[in-house]
Protein backbone atom coordinates (compact mmCIF):
# COMPACT_ATOMS: atom_id res chain seq x y z
CA UNK A 1 0.00 0.00 0.00
CA UNK A 2 0.93 3.37 -1.05
CA UNK A 3 1.29 5.71 1.67
CA UNK A 4 -0.37 8.63 2.14
CA UNK A 5 1.64 11.90 1.97
CA UNK A 6 5.12 10.87 3.46
CA UNK A 7 3.25 8.56 6.22
CA UNK A 8 1.02 11.08 7.23
CA UNK A 9 -1.09 10.13 10.65
CA UNK A 10 -4.21 10.61 12.58
CA UNK A 11 -4.76 10.31 15.94
CA UNK A 12 -8.42 8.99 17.05
CA UNK A 13 -8.97 8.67 20.80
CA UNK A 14 -10.40 5.19 21.56
CA UNK A 15 -13.38 4.77 23.63
CA UNK A 16 -16.02 2.24 24.12
CA UNK A 17 -18.25 3.24 21.16
CA UNK A 18 -18.22 2.16 17.79
CA UNK A 19 -17.24 5.99 16.42
CA UNK A 20 -13.16 5.38 16.28
CA UNK A 21 -13.17 2.04 14.88
CA UNK A 22 -15.38 3.66 11.92
CA UNK A 23 -12.55 6.67 11.55
CA UNK A 24 -9.48 3.87 11.44
CA UNK A 25 -11.72 1.45 8.88
CA UNK A 26 -12.31 4.51 6.68
CA UNK A 27 -8.73 6.16 6.75
CA UNK A 28 -6.38 3.48 7.47
CA UNK A 29 -7.71 1.86 4.12
CA UNK A 30 -6.46 5.17 2.02
CA UNK A 31 -2.93 4.86 3.29
CA UNK A 32 -3.55 7.13 6.32
CA UNK A 33 -1.29 5.73 9.31
CA UNK A 34 -4.13 5.03 11.87
CA UNK A 35 -2.93 6.07 15.97
CA UNK A 36 -5.38 5.12 18.72
CA UNK A 37 -4.95 6.73 22.13
CA UNK A 38 -6.50 5.86 25.17
CA UNK A 39 -6.19 5.16 29.17
CA UNK A 40 -7.56 2.22 28.28
CA UNK A 41 -6.05 -1.43 26.23
CA UNK A 42 -8.98 -2.92 26.36
CA UNK A 43 -10.63 -0.34 23.90
CA UNK A 44 -12.45 -2.16 20.86
CA UNK A 45 -10.37 0.32 18.38
CA UNK A 46 -7.12 -0.84 20.14
CA UNK A 47 -7.24 -4.72 18.44
CA UNK A 48 -8.91 -3.25 15.18
CA UNK A 49 -6.78 -4.72 11.64
CA UNK A 50 -6.38 -1.05 10.99
CA UNK A 51 -4.76 0.45 13.68
CA UNK A 52 -1.22 0.92 13.47
CA UNK A 53 -0.15 2.01 17.08
CA UNK A 54 -1.44 2.27 19.54
CA UNK A 55 -0.43 5.19 22.69
CA UNK A 56 -1.67 4.69 26.28
CA UNK A 57 -3.18 8.43 27.62
CA UNK A 58 -4.18 9.77 30.83
CA UNK A 59 -7.84 8.84 31.31
CA UNK A 60 -9.39 12.84 30.50
CA UNK A 61 -12.49 11.68 33.10
CA UNK A 62 -10.20 12.36 36.32
CA UNK A 63 -6.57 13.99 34.16
CA UNK A 64 -8.10 16.11 31.92
CA UNK A 65 -5.32 19.06 31.89
CA UNK A 66 -2.49 15.66 31.54
CA UNK A 67 -4.57 14.44 28.90
CA UNK A 68 -5.05 17.72 27.21
CA UNK A 69 -1.45 17.66 27.25
CA UNK A 70 -0.74 14.25 25.76
CA UNK A 71 -2.53 15.02 23.17
CA UNK A 72 -0.52 18.07 22.18
CA UNK A 73 2.79 16.09 22.56
CA UNK A 74 1.56 13.46 20.21
CA UNK A 75 0.34 16.71 17.68
CA UNK A 76 3.66 17.93 17.75
CA UNK A 77 4.94 14.68 16.30
CA UNK A 78 6.26 15.72 12.41
CA UNK A 79 3.80 13.12 11.00
CA UNK A 80 0.72 13.87 12.62
CA UNK A 81 -1.75 15.84 10.88
CA UNK A 82 -4.63 16.18 12.46
CA UNK A 83 -7.01 14.79 15.54
CA UNK A 84 -10.55 13.30 15.31
CA UNK A 85 -12.97 14.85 18.35
CA UNK A 86 -14.99 11.51 19.88
CA UNK A 87 -16.36 12.90 22.91
CA UNK A 88 -17.05 15.70 24.63
CA UNK A 89 -13.29 15.60 26.48
CA UNK A 90 -11.55 15.67 23.27
CA UNK A 91 -13.47 18.71 21.52
CA UNK A 92 -13.31 20.63 25.27
CA UNK A 93 -9.93 20.51 25.58
CA UNK A 94 -9.34 20.80 21.69
CA UNK A 95 -11.15 23.52 21.48
CA UNK A 96 -9.93 25.15 24.89
CA UNK A 97 -6.30 24.98 23.41
CA UNK A 98 -6.86 25.60 20.10
CA UNK A 99 -4.15 27.79 19.01
CA UNK A 100 -1.37 25.94 20.71
CA UNK A 101 -2.63 22.67 18.69
CA UNK A 102 -2.65 24.86 15.78
CA UNK A 103 0.90 25.38 16.01
CA UNK A 104 1.61 21.53 15.06
CA UNK A 105 -1.65 20.23 13.10
CA UNK A 106 -4.57 21.22 11.36
CA UNK A 107 -7.81 22.31 13.84
CA UNK A 108 -11.20 21.47 12.00
CA UNK A 109 -13.14 22.36 15.34
CA UNK A 110 -14.83 25.44 16.42
CA UNK A 111 -12.91 28.35 18.72
CA UNK A 112 -13.80 27.69 23.02
CA UNK A 113 -16.65 30.53 22.42
CA UNK A 114 -18.23 29.22 20.00
CA UNK A 115 -18.11 25.36 21.48
CA UNK A 116 -19.46 27.35 24.57
CA UNK A 117 -22.98 28.50 22.62
CA UNK A 118 -23.48 24.68 22.18
CA UNK A 119 -22.26 22.96 25.61
CA UNK A 120 -24.28 25.36 27.66
CA UNK A 121 -28.07 24.65 26.94
CA UNK A 122 -29.17 28.27 27.93
CA UNK A 123 -26.79 29.97 25.05
CA UNK A 124 -27.96 27.02 22.60
CA UNK A 125 -31.49 27.13 22.88
CA UNK A 126 -31.24 30.83 22.16
CA UNK A 127 -29.36 31.02 19.23
CA UNK A 128 -32.08 28.29 18.15
CA UNK A 129 -34.64 31.12 19.02
CA UNK A 130 -32.65 33.69 16.93
CA UNK A 131 -32.44 30.95 13.87
CA UNK A 132 -35.76 30.54 14.09
CA UNK A 133 -34.95 26.36 14.97
CA UNK A 134 -38.22 25.47 17.68
CA UNK A 135 -37.54 23.96 20.71
CA UNK A 136 -39.57 22.39 23.75
CA UNK A 137 -40.72 24.84 26.46
CA UNK A 138 -37.60 25.42 28.55
CA UNK A 139 -36.84 27.53 31.56
CA UNK A 140 -34.20 27.20 34.44
CA UNK A 141 -35.34 25.36 37.26
CA UNK A 142 -35.92 28.14 39.70
CA UNK A 143 -38.20 29.93 36.85
CA UNK A 144 -40.26 27.27 36.31
CA UNK A 145 -44.13 27.30 37.77
CA UNK A 146 -46.50 24.61 36.11
CA UNK A 147 -45.28 20.91 37.38
CA UNK A 148 -48.80 19.98 36.23
CA UNK A 149 -47.58 18.98 32.77
CA UNK A 150 -45.11 15.96 31.79
CA UNK A 151 -41.81 17.20 32.24
CA UNK A 152 -37.88 16.44 32.31
CA UNK A 153 -35.36 17.75 34.46
CA UNK A 154 -31.82 17.71 32.43
CA UNK A 155 -28.32 19.83 32.80
CA UNK A 156 -27.79 23.00 31.68
CA UNK A 157 -24.31 22.10 30.32
CA UNK A 158 -22.93 19.29 28.21
CA UNK A 159 -19.58 18.91 30.42
CA UNK A 160 -18.64 19.47 34.19
CA UNK A 161 -16.38 21.95 34.55
CA UNK A 162 -15.37 24.45 36.55
CA UNK A 163 -15.61 27.00 33.89
CA UNK A 164 -19.57 26.48 34.82
CA UNK A 165 -19.56 25.38 37.77
CA UNK A 166 -16.73 27.31 39.53
CA UNK A 167 -16.03 25.60 42.86
CA UNK A 168 -18.70 23.09 43.11
CA UNK A 169 -17.14 21.02 40.19
CA UNK A 170 -15.19 18.84 42.60
CA UNK A 171 -18.08 17.93 44.50
CA UNK A 172 -20.87 18.03 42.47
CA UNK A 173 -22.91 15.44 40.25
CA UNK A 174 -23.94 17.35 37.01
CA UNK A 175 -26.04 14.30 36.02
CA UNK A 176 -28.20 13.58 33.34
CA UNK A 177 -32.11 13.53 32.35
CA UNK A 178 -34.23 13.00 34.51
CA UNK A 179 -38.33 12.23 34.08
CA UNK A 180 -40.84 14.65 36.30
CA UNK A 181 -43.78 13.13 37.28
CA UNK A 182 -46.75 15.76 36.94
CA UNK A 183 -47.94 17.03 39.91
CA UNK A 184 -44.22 16.03 41.57
CA UNK A 185 -42.38 19.06 42.02
CA UNK A 186 -38.50 18.62 42.49
CA UNK A 187 -36.90 19.54 45.83
CA UNK A 188 -35.41 22.70 44.39
CA UNK A 189 -32.91 23.48 47.19
CA UNK A 190 -31.34 19.25 47.20
CA UNK A 191 -31.46 19.50 42.93
CA UNK A 192 -28.66 22.39 43.23
CA UNK A 193 -27.07 21.59 45.64
CA UNK A 194 -26.41 18.04 44.31
CA UNK A 195 -26.23 19.29 40.44
CA UNK A 196 -23.56 22.26 41.54
CA UNK A 197 -25.85 24.31 39.13
CA UNK A 198 -29.08 25.19 38.55
CA UNK A 199 -30.51 22.87 35.86
CA UNK A 200 -32.83 23.46 33.12
CA UNK A 201 -36.79 22.19 33.10
CA UNK A 202 -38.21 21.31 29.40
CA UNK A 203 -41.84 20.04 28.64
CA UNK A 204 -41.42 16.57 28.12
CA UNK A 205 -42.11 15.62 23.78
CA UNK A 206 -44.12 12.56 23.54
CA UNK A 207 -42.10 10.57 20.99
CA UNK A 208 -39.45 8.73 21.84
CA UNK A 209 -37.42 8.82 18.61
CA UNK A 210 -34.80 10.54 17.85
CA UNK A 211 -33.65 12.44 14.35
CA UNK A 212 -30.80 13.26 13.74
CA UNK A 213 -28.86 15.78 11.54
CA UNK A 214 -25.39 15.22 11.11
CA UNK A 215 -22.62 17.80 9.27
CA UNK A 216 -19.59 18.99 8.64
CA UNK A 217 -18.70 22.29 8.60
CA UNK A 218 -16.40 24.68 7.00
CA UNK A 219 -16.61 28.32 8.97
CA UNK A 220 -20.19 28.41 8.33
CA UNK A 221 -20.23 26.29 4.73
CA UNK A 222 -22.10 23.17 4.84
CA UNK A 223 -19.28 20.14 3.68
CA UNK A 224 -21.48 17.05 4.27
CA UNK A 225 -24.58 16.50 5.72
CA UNK A 226 -26.55 12.93 6.78
CA UNK A 227 -29.65 12.40 8.70
CA UNK A 228 -31.20 9.46 10.63
CA UNK A 229 -34.28 8.64 12.59
CA UNK A 230 -33.50 6.57 15.66
CA UNK A 231 -35.91 3.69 15.94
CA UNK A 232 -34.58 2.26 19.01
CA UNK A 233 -32.59 3.20 21.54
CA UNK A 234 -29.99 1.64 24.88
CA UNK A 235 -32.94 2.12 26.74
CA UNK A 236 -36.86 2.10 25.72
CA UNK A 237 -37.07 5.64 26.31
CA UNK A 238 -34.14 6.45 24.84
CA UNK A 239 -30.72 7.23 25.01
CA UNK A 240 -27.86 6.36 22.99
CA UNK A 241 -28.60 4.35 19.55
CA UNK A 242 -29.34 0.96 19.31
CA UNK A 243 -31.24 0.84 15.39
CA UNK A 244 -31.51 3.45 13.04
CA UNK A 245 -32.35 4.35 9.69
CA UNK A 246 -31.58 6.75 6.85
CA UNK A 247 -33.79 9.01 6.24
CA UNK A 248 -33.90 12.61 4.30
CA UNK A 249 -36.63 14.77 5.44
CA UNK A 250 -36.77 18.36 4.01
CA UNK A 251 -37.63 19.91 7.30
CA UNK A 252 -35.06 18.48 9.37
CA UNK A 253 -32.40 19.71 6.90
CA UNK A 254 -34.04 23.38 6.83
CA UNK A 255 -33.94 22.88 11.02
CA UNK A 256 -30.29 21.87 11.42
CA UNK A 257 -28.34 24.43 8.66
CA UNK A 258 -30.36 27.43 10.06
CA UNK A 259 -28.83 26.55 13.62
CA UNK A 260 -25.30 25.96 12.44
CA UNK A 261 -25.39 28.65 10.08
CA UNK A 262 -26.07 31.17 13.14
CA UNK A 263 -23.65 29.52 15.15
CA UNK A 264 -21.06 29.96 11.69
CA UNK A 265 -20.58 26.46 12.70
CA UNK A 266 -16.75 25.06 12.03
CA UNK A 267 -15.69 21.25 12.05
CA UNK A 268 -18.28 18.14 13.31
CA UNK A 269 -21.66 18.56 14.78
CA UNK A 270 -24.65 15.88 15.69
CA UNK A 271 -27.62 17.98 15.66
CA UNK A 272 -30.60 15.75 17.96
CA UNK A 273 -34.35 16.78 17.73
CA UNK A 274 -37.47 15.33 18.37
CA UNK A 275 -40.76 15.73 16.23
CA UNK A 276 -43.22 16.81 18.12
CA UNK A 277 -46.43 14.92 18.05
CA UNK A 278 -48.60 18.25 18.71
CA UNK A 279 -47.97 19.88 15.74
CA UNK A 280 -45.31 17.83 13.89
CA UNK A 281 -42.15 20.78 14.23
CA UNK A 282 -38.90 19.29 15.18
CA UNK A 283 -37.76 20.20 18.65
CA UNK A 284 -34.02 20.89 19.28
CA UNK A 285 -32.61 18.90 22.08
CA UNK A 286 -29.08 19.40 21.38
CA UNK A 287 -25.84 19.35 19.62
CA UNK A 288 -22.80 16.86 20.06
CA UNK A 289 -19.85 18.82 18.27
CA UNK A 290 -17.96 15.58 17.66
CA UNK A 291 -18.19 12.46 15.68
CA UNK A 292 -21.45 10.26 17.22
CA UNK A 293 -21.34 6.88 18.37
CA UNK A 294 -23.38 5.53 15.20
CA UNK A 295 -20.99 6.90 12.81
CA UNK A 296 -20.27 3.11 11.16
CA UNK A 297 -23.85 3.41 10.13
CA UNK A 298 -23.59 7.19 8.53
CA UNK A 299 -20.28 5.42 6.58
CA UNK A 300 -21.88 2.27 5.45
CA UNK A 301 -24.99 4.63 4.17
CA UNK A 302 -22.76 6.52 2.17
CA UNK A 303 -21.69 9.48 4.50
CA UNK A 304 -18.04 9.19 4.82
CA UNK A 305 -17.78 11.64 7.54
CA UNK A 306 -14.11 10.35 8.97
CA UNK A 307 -12.24 11.00 5.10
CA UNK A 308 -14.69 14.21 4.54
CA UNK A 309 -12.80 14.84 8.09
CA UNK A 310 -9.15 14.35 6.97
CA UNK A 311 -10.15 15.79 3.67
CA UNK A 312 -10.66 18.98 5.03
CA UNK A 313 -8.55 18.77 7.64
CA UNK A 314 -5.79 18.79 4.54
CA UNK A 315 -7.61 21.41 2.64
CA UNK A 316 -8.31 18.91 -0.22
CA UNK A 317 -11.21 19.24 -2.25
CA UNK A 318 -14.51 17.51 -1.25
CA UNK A 319 -17.10 16.43 -3.55
CA UNK A 320 -19.59 19.48 -3.54
CA UNK A 321 -22.85 16.90 -3.41
CA UNK A 322 -21.67 13.80 -1.09
CA UNK A 323 -25.02 11.97 -1.23
CA UNK A 324 -26.18 8.76 1.01
CA UNK A 325 -28.70 6.11 0.45
CA UNK A 326 -31.97 6.65 2.27
CA UNK A 327 -33.70 3.56 3.95
CA UNK A 328 -30.97 1.68 5.04
CA UNK A 329 -30.65 0.66 8.91
CA UNK A 330 -28.34 -0.64 10.61
CA UNK A 331 -27.68 -2.13 14.37
CA UNK A 332 -25.40 -2.39 17.51
CA UNK A 333 -25.53 -4.97 18.94
CA UNK A 334 -24.86 -4.27 22.15
CA UNK A 335 -27.57 -1.63 22.07
CA UNK A 336 -30.24 -4.44 20.85
CA UNK A 337 -29.16 -6.36 24.22
CA UNK A 338 -29.38 -3.42 26.32
CA UNK A 339 -32.53 -2.34 24.64
CA UNK A 340 -34.20 -6.02 25.45
CA UNK A 341 -32.81 -5.62 29.31
CA UNK A 342 -34.43 -2.23 29.36
CA UNK A 343 -37.84 -3.55 28.24
CA UNK A 344 -37.31 -6.29 30.83
CA UNK A 345 -36.32 -5.56 33.76
CA UNK A 346 -36.90 -1.29 33.79
CA UNK A 347 -39.30 1.39 33.84
CA UNK A 348 -39.48 4.79 33.28
CA UNK A 349 -42.20 7.44 34.11
CA UNK A 350 -44.27 8.61 31.44
CA UNK A 351 -43.22 6.24 28.75
CA UNK A 352 -44.78 3.47 27.89
CA UNK A 353 -42.92 -0.40 28.17
CA UNK A 354 -43.91 -2.27 24.85
CA UNK A 355 -44.35 -5.87 25.46
CA UNK A 356 -41.09 -8.12 25.72
CA UNK A 357 -42.34 -10.37 22.96
CA UNK A 358 -43.23 -7.51 20.66
CA UNK A 359 -39.63 -5.74 21.04
CA UNK A 360 -38.02 -9.65 20.26
CA UNK A 361 -39.87 -9.16 17.52
CA UNK A 362 -39.19 -6.03 16.43
CA UNK A 363 -35.37 -6.66 16.98
CA UNK A 364 -35.19 -10.00 15.17
CA UNK A 365 -37.03 -8.87 12.41
CA UNK A 366 -35.16 -5.82 11.72
CA UNK A 367 -31.73 -8.13 11.93
CA UNK A 368 -32.63 -10.06 9.03
CA UNK A 369 -33.57 -7.08 7.08
CA UNK A 370 -31.40 -4.86 7.36
CA UNK A 371 -27.83 -6.65 8.44
CA UNK A 372 -25.59 -4.12 8.78
CA UNK A 373 -23.71 -3.54 12.31
CA UNK A 374 -21.05 -0.71 13.82
CA UNK A 375 -18.80 -3.44 14.80
CA UNK A 376 -19.21 -6.82 13.19
CA UNK A 377 -17.45 -6.96 10.13
CA UNK A 378 -15.82 -9.50 7.70
CA UNK A 379 -12.49 -8.23 7.46
CA UNK A 380 -12.35 -6.27 11.19
CA UNK A 381 -14.20 -9.04 13.32
CA UNK A 382 -11.60 -8.93 16.78
CA UNK A 383 -13.57 -5.27 17.86
CA UNK A 384 -16.72 -6.98 17.79
CA UNK A 385 -15.52 -9.61 19.95
CA UNK A 386 -13.28 -7.49 22.22
CA UNK A 387 -16.79 -4.89 22.73
CA UNK A 388 -18.54 -8.41 23.49
CA UNK A 389 -15.85 -8.92 26.40
CA UNK A 390 -16.28 -5.68 27.55
CA UNK A 391 -20.07 -6.21 28.01
CA UNK A 392 -19.41 -9.32 30.15
CA UNK A 393 -16.71 -7.41 32.15
CA UNK A 394 -19.12 -4.75 32.96
CA UNK A 395 -22.00 -7.00 33.61
CA UNK A 396 -19.93 -8.82 36.15
CA UNK A 397 -18.95 -5.75 37.87
CA UNK A 398 -22.56 -4.74 38.23
CA UNK A 399 -22.57 -8.24 39.83
CA UNK A 400 -20.01 -7.76 42.32
CA UNK A 401 -19.44 -5.77 45.04
CA UNK A 402 -18.52 -2.58 43.68
CA UNK A 403 -14.57 -2.22 44.41
CA UNK A 404 -12.16 -0.20 41.96
CA UNK A 405 -11.10 -2.04 38.63
CA UNK A 406 -7.67 -3.44 38.48
CA UNK A 407 -5.18 -2.89 36.05
CA UNK A 408 -5.15 -6.33 34.89
CA UNK A 409 -8.63 -6.22 34.41
CA UNK A 410 -8.45 -2.76 32.67
CA UNK A 411 -5.27 -4.08 30.29
CA UNK A 412 -6.92 -6.63 28.60
CA UNK A 413 -4.87 -6.88 24.87
CA UNK A 414 -5.57 -7.89 21.62
CA UNK A 415 -3.05 -7.42 19.40
CA UNK A 416 0.60 -6.76 18.70
CA UNK A 417 1.26 -3.26 16.85
CA UNK A 418 3.45 -0.95 18.19
CA UNK A 419 2.49 0.51 21.58
CA UNK A 420 3.42 3.78 23.55
CA UNK A 421 2.48 5.66 26.61
CA UNK A 422 2.10 9.34 26.76
CA UNK A 423 2.08 11.16 30.40
CA UNK A 424 0.91 9.62 33.90
CA UNK A 425 3.94 7.21 34.23
CA UNK A 426 4.48 6.44 30.66
CA UNK A 427 7.88 6.83 28.91
CA UNK A 428 7.05 10.66 27.85
CA UNK A 429 5.47 12.13 31.11
CA UNK A 430 4.12 15.71 30.96
CA UNK A 431 3.72 18.44 33.33
CA UNK A 432 -0.39 18.91 34.48
CA UNK A 433 -1.29 22.02 32.75
CA UNK A 434 -3.09 24.83 34.85
CA UNK A 435 -6.79 25.05 34.84
CA UNK A 436 -6.57 27.77 32.31
CA UNK A 437 -5.12 25.28 29.93
CA UNK A 438 -7.52 22.51 30.27
CA UNK A 439 -10.06 22.25 33.00
CA UNK A 440 -11.13 19.19 34.80
CA UNK A 441 -14.15 18.27 33.29
CA UNK A 442 -16.34 15.26 33.05
CA UNK A 443 -19.18 14.45 30.46
CA UNK A 444 -22.75 15.37 31.46
CA UNK A 445 -24.57 13.54 28.70
CA UNK A 446 -22.96 11.85 25.46
CA UNK A 447 -24.23 9.05 22.83
CA UNK A 448 -21.61 7.13 23.23
CA UNK A 449 -23.37 4.50 25.92
CA UNK A 450 -22.02 3.82 29.47
CA UNK A 451 -18.36 3.16 29.85
CA UNK A 452 -17.16 -0.26 30.47
CA UNK A 453 -14.73 0.94 33.38
CA UNK A 454 -15.87 1.93 37.02
CA UNK A 455 -14.97 6.17 37.32
CA UNK A 456 -15.23 8.27 40.01
CA UNK A 457 -18.19 10.86 38.69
Amino acid sequence: MQRHRDNASVLVPGIDAPSTVACLRSLHPRGIRTIVGSESRSTPAASSAYRDEFVTLPDPDTELAAYGDALLSLAERPTVRTIVPVREEDIYVLAKRKAAFADEIATPWPDFETLRRVQDRVELFAAAETAGVGTPETELLDQWTDWSRETIVKPRYTVASPTYLGARFEDAEIGSTAYQRPGTPPDEQAVVEKRGHTPLVQERIADSREFGFFALYDRGDPVATFQHCQRRGWKYCGGPSAYRESVHIPELETAGRALLSELEWHGLAMVEFLRDPADGEFKLMEINPRFWSSLPFSVRAGADFPYYYWQLAMDEPINSEPTYEVGLGGHLLRGELSYLHSVATEEYPLVDRPSLGTAAREVATSLVRQPRFDYAVADDPVPFFQDGVNLVRAWLESRSDGGPRTETERDVEVGTDTETEIGGDGADPTETGSAADGDPTRSAQTDGGPRSDSRRR
